[in-house]
């Protein structure tokens, strides 16, 4: 790929992007001008529309409208109230009580749901009012709903993770779902210390002394809906069913958790397809889009000039891995998670494999360093919500919110330069 090609890809995407054309068509219309400079206008259309066509022929994406369905249920199903009330239970005495029952709640109904907006919608909403009636106020509860509802992209199981299967040319589903779970969960306790010290010299209440009893009850309520994570992991990691069948098996569950928990009825099912078939439709005309973008990279040898660019710069992994880092915190700011991880990962993939790093790290360190993104403006999809629920300007969220972003950043170094956080799991589980 030579520099005006370049550049008529980036120009093209960016004045796109300027002029409000929604993501998915700015992908599609980038990767069809950029052709244009090599072939004439059919064999560039109907290049690009081959390449979605042929990209979304997958198995494994069928997991992710399943996944959708699954987490519409859940959301529906009266979920978030139970998990909250175990969350209470369990971590409310703490410094700061009810940041923590946010963050953990938040992880918990992300990792069931697999979407980090309706873990903001569904937890914010409760959790708002409860914390203003106890003394937070609302700009901090809405940093730490915004921060904690991206861990349940990491905790599986997670489309993103299956997006980033697909891009990376058929990493193990199994083994990324399994890698997910000691950086998430290690997110999710870093925020809660950042809550936690932050709430305590500010003065903010604890909450009620542990009792047992209560725990019992309320850990009896949320366990039917945590089972699904069993369910779902473990007949993955055993070998039962795919994590596509995982996913039909997930909705089933799900199905029947609806009902028995007298949330839902037969009148609610045309709405929750419904939504769930316009958010599958929004997904996979991204990833699609995204797929078109990524071969036109590729057919121009743009990875192989950008690896060669990057390892150029320097052979130290530290210095590759930092500038990594950094541009896809960049991109991030930009750009949704689902494109910037099809798009990125087949140019980054060659440079940290070259390092020795392994596929499974990488994925876990980019969605990781992705889902900062979704925290911050203007593309920031969770941090929208967040301030939609809490009712707030964007302006009164950033103070609080500065010091759980920077404990997110803490966290992506970490999973960066410490392998083991994201492989000892795969490893012990999976070998």
């Amino acid at each position: 790929m030579d520099g005006l090609e370049v550049a008529i890809m980036i120009v093209s995407f960016l004045a796109l992007l300027s002029l409000g054309v929604p993501v998915a068509w700015t992908l599609g219309l980038t990767a069809f001008i950029t052709l244009l400079t090599t072939m004439d206008s059919l064999v560039a259309a109907g290049t690009v529309a081959q390449r979605m066509a042929t990209g979304l022929d997958s198995f494994s994406l069928l997991a992710i409208p399943f996944f959708i369905l699954a987490g519409q249920l859940m959301n529906r199903g009266g979920l978030a109230k139970r998990l909250i009330d175990f969350a209470r239970a369990l971590v409310g005495p703490l410094p700061g009580g009810l940041a923590a029952v946010n963050v953990v709640a938040a992880m918990l109904f992300g990792a069931i749901a697999g979407s980090a907006a309706a873990a903001a919608s569904a937890i914010g909403t409760i959790m708002t009012k409860t914390m203003e009636d106890e003394g937070y106020p609302r700009p901090f509860s809405a940093a730490v709903n915004i921060t904690s509802a991206t861990t349940g992209l990491i905790i599986p199981p997670s489309n993103v993770l299956i997006v980033y299967s697909l891009a990376s040319g058929g990493v193990s589903i199994a083994a990324l779902f399994v890698a997910g779970y000691v950086p998430g969960i290690l997110t999710g306790m870093l925020l809660i210390l950042a809550a936690a010290i932050y709430a305590k010299r500010k003065g903010y209440p604890n909450g009620a002394p542990w009792k047992i009893t209560t725990m019992l009850k309320t850990a009896g309520a949320a366990f039917p809906s945590m089972l699904l994570l069993v369910v779902v992991i473990g007949g993955i990691v055993g070998g039962i069913f795919t994590a596509t069948e995982a996913s039909a098996v997930a909705v089933l569950y799900c199905l029947v958790l609806a009902f028995v928990y007298r949330e839902l009825n037969w009148k609610d099912l045309p709405a929750v397809f419904a939504e769930s078939v316009n958010t599958t439709a929004i997904v996979l005309l991204l990833v699609a889009t995204s797929l078109a973008l990524s071969w036109v990279m590729s057919y121009e040898n743009l990875p192989q000039a950008i690896t060669a660019g990057l390892l150029g710069v320097s052979n130290n992994p530290i210095i590759i891995l930092l500038l990594i880092n950094l541009i896809l915190l960049a991109v991030g700011i930009f750009m949704d998670m689902t494109p910037a991880v099809l798009i990125f990962t087949p140019i980054f993939l060659p440079v940290v494999t070259e390092l020795g790093m392994d596929p499974i790290h990488f994925g876990i360190m980019m969605v990781l360093n992705l889902c900062i993104g979704l925290c911050t403006p203007p593309v920031g999809t969770v941090l929208f919500v967040g301030v939609g629920v809490a009712e707030i300007k964007l302006t009164q969220v950033l103070r609080p919110l500065a010091p759980l972003f920077l404990v997110m950043l803490v966290a992506l170094i970490a999973v960066t330069f410490i392998p083991g956080l994201s492989l000892w799991l795969p490893n012990l589980l999976l070998d």
